[in-house]
């Protein structure tokens, strides 16, 4: 096996790749409509957008409302616009903070990440594209309601008949990676990856610790399995963590081994502790910045460990065109790397923003649950150049809302349009739905779905653990009693886990008690 360790050549390449498919009508659940927009212009997106009439109060950017003793000349902001989100990183690395006696930090709890955990039931395209659900129920607080907009590619393909893939491996050998559960981790990982990739896919492996060391130039796995699980298994902790060094070494490689047609990623598996080098985010980045746009080459997280960088993971991913996930063990390894490899390999879309014109009639106040570091200027929901998500195949985005009707409001709520870049022409496209009241006005405890309580579930535990005040959020042993029945009439293992987890952090809260039922794995995707 040929071994090359060299200095690095300086800027190199990330990707940006305007991107995603087209739409496709789909009905939501509970009587929420959806309908085809496929305009790329700069009009109005879906019919209707929400009247801006001169308001009798003002309204803050994310639709709050506030006193004021003057009429302003500017009509309020019913719009909320955000990058898509896939991410599930925060809610695996919340279970295992938890499964070890600690509250996660409230910085690193996304709700969006909760909430994107679970399966959510939506409809899926019958082809390229999004599919858009809007439902939702009343919440426990007087005149607040949650709303939920889903939106859902196609499932993979069969695993022949996706595009080959070319995955450059960066793979974190510092030596707090040696603790049970980090390197070991890694390792299994790979080598079950390395049985499940196809002969005409191809990898490469980089390591690094203080500097990066290429252990494995890009290599098609027809006939060289015995090399590449060599190269995993010669894997072996060193010293500090020099994060930038094996970013841009992986870059490197990646666009030397670089397939056209082939779906090209670097796949970073790290506790993201960095401690060498540069460790700011966008600055690794912009090291790296040229292949972003020129090769397409995307970022995949994986995250390990009980301590672990998650603020500079979720940033290196969400710059880096891609996604993160967080796996504790070999069960949470299989499903990351088996289970959803095609949704991890393969693009569906690219720089998938969605927006939400609320309608002023019927809407007093909304507020965004979670996305704050995924928020985007509404004036730039069709630009295509400013940077969005990248959703594969399988995958469901969810946006919760916690929204405060008008009193005695009918009619149309809201409208959410999603638009993306098909991954290979770069053409935009978008697909719409829209809601209404009667659509919204069911109670969520008492007639919703299933799985619209899930999400809720998930939604409320996120804002607890972070000190949120969403209206209506039940107590943490309400929402874990809640939870359990939910696991029973879904019979979803992940809804089970999600319960657990709630009554990990009610004792935790409570300053201990008897430890529930212990149980592993990671939440759903899509």
């Amino acid at each position: 096996m040929a071994h090359r360790s060299r200095t690095y050549r300086g800027a190199l390449a990330l990707f940006l790749g305007a991107v995603l498919i087209t739409g496709c009508s789909a009905s939501g659940p509970d009587g929420a409509k959806s309908s085809a927009d496929r305009s790329t212009g700069g009009g109005p997106a879906g019919g209707k957008q929400p009247p801006y009439a001169a308001p009798e109060r003002t309204e803050e950017a994310d639709g709050a409302a506030k006193d004021s003793g003057s009429r302003e000349s500017v009509a309020p902001d019913y719009l909320s616009t955000f990058a898509l989100d896939v991410d599930t990183a925060s809610y695996g690395y919340a279970r295992r903070t938890l499964g070890d006696g600690q509250l996660p930090a409230a910085g690193t709890v996304r709700p969006e990440e909760f909430v994107n955990s679970f399966r959510q039931g939506y409809e899926r395209p019958e082809g390229n594209g999004f599919a858009v659900s809007v439902d939702g129920a009343r919440s426990d607080a007087a005149d607040w309601s949650l709303l939920r907009v889903g939106l859902a590619t196609k499932a993979a393909q069969d695993a022949g008949e996706r595009p080959p893939a070319a995955l450059t491996f960066v793979v974190d050998i510092s030596g707090s990676m040696s603790e049970p559960g980090r390197l070991d981790l890694a390792k299994t990982s790979l080598g079950i990856l390395a049985d499940e990739l196809r002969d005409d896919d191809s990898v490469s492996l980089v390591t690094f610790s203080d500097e990066a060391e290429t252990r494995l130039p890009m290599t098609r796995l027809q006939g060289n399995r015995t090399e590449v699980r060599d190269a995993i298994e010669g894997m072996e902790p060193a010293d500090s963590t020099n994060v930038a060094a094996g970013v841009e070494r992986g870059y490197e490689e990646a666009v030397e081994g670089h397939r056209k047609g082939a779906t090209n990623r670097v796949v970073l598996l790290s506790d993201a502790l960095a401690n060498t080098g540069e460790t700011d985010a966008d600055a690794i980045l912009e090291r790296i910045g040229g292949a972003r746009e020129e090769y397409g080459i995307t970022l995949f997280g994986v995250g390990v460990g009980s301590d672990y960088g998650d603020e500079l993971m979720e940033r290196l991913t969400n710059k880096g065109d891609g996604n993160t996930t967080y796996i504790a063990d070999e069960t949470q390894a299989r499903k990351v790397f088996v289970d959803q490899l095609p949704a991890h390999v393969e693009l569906r879309a690219r720089d998938a923003k969605a927006q939400v014109a609320f309608d002023r009639e019927t809407v007093q106040q909304f507020r965004l649950i979670g996305y704050e570091n995924r928020k985007v200027a509404d004036d730039d929901f069709r630009d295509d150049s400013v940077d969005g998500g990248e959703v594969g195949p399988g995958h469901t985005v969810t946006a919760l809302y916690a929204v405060r009707l008008r009193e005695g409001a009918s009619g149309h709520v809201a409208t959410a349009t999603v638009r993306w870049l098909d991954p290979k022409t770069r053409k935009a496209h978008e697909e719409t739905g829209a809601v209404a009241t009667g659509a919204i006005g069911g109670k969520l405890w008492d007639g919703a779905t299933a799985r619209l309580q899930v999400t809720a579930v998930a939604a409320y535990f996120a804002d607890t653990l972070r000190g949120g005040d969403l209206p209506g959020a039940p107590a943490l042993g309400e929402l874990a009693e809640r939870a359990r029945k939910l696991a029973s009439t879904t019979e979803d293992s992940s809804v089970e886990k999600l319960a657990t987890a709630i009554e990990r952090a009610d004792r935790i809260r409570n300053g201990g008690g008897e430890e529930p039922p212990g149980d592993d794995g990671e939440g759903e995707l899509g």
